[in-house]
């Protein structure tokens, strides 16, 4: 694929940046809520031609307090309410590994998951960008070459879109 023929990705951090941080892990499905300008945030960069891939930490998965099947469910309910506000992701990666319990290469700060995707959808880093709430997400970000913005938790996503 030639340079002129890659596509641009937004990557986003889950909790926190898509749905409340609540200072717990989130999978139960009333405790997922999505914060509030994300519809319209992520409305306008797939109208800008953004793939929309999320990039997500899930070590609840690994210390045994959650399954993987309760995960599904919270990433079904996400979907749901996006695609009720026209916005469809193209697809979510998500670390199940905890490093307490296991070592492994795909959780952030490690940038496998964004280099996966970079490499399934022929993604050019220097036209994407990542948002996050953590350093980790800006330094698995940054190790493949794109741009971050660190927010905090649950802050309103629309005023990036002046900085994109």
């Amino acid at each position: 694929m030639q340079e002129s023929e890659k596509r641009k990705a937004f990557f986003l951090d889950r909790d926190g940046v898509l749905n409340r941080e609540r200072g717990d892990y989130t999978w139960e499905e009333d405790d997922f809520v999505l914060n509030p300008d994300v519809p319209e945030f992520l409305k306008v960069l797939q109208d800008k031609g953004f793939l929309l891939i999320v990039i997500t930490n899930q070590g609840g998965i690994g210390k045994g307090l959650y399954t993987r099947e309760q995960y599904f469910r919270i990433e079904a309910k996400l979907h749901r309410e996006l695609k009720a506000n026209g916005v469809v992701l193209t697809e979510i990666y998500y670390c199940p590994h905890h490093p307490t319990e296991t070592k492994c290469l795909c959780r952030k700060p490690g940038s496998q998951m964004i280099e996966k995707a970079i490499a399934r959808f022929g993604i050019d880093p220097k036209q994407s960008f990542m948002v996050g709430d953590r350093d980790r997400d800006v330094e698995a970000a940054n190790a493949v070459g794109v741009k971050s913005f660190l927010i905090e938790a649950n802050s309103p996503l629309l005023p990036i879109l002046d900085k994109i």
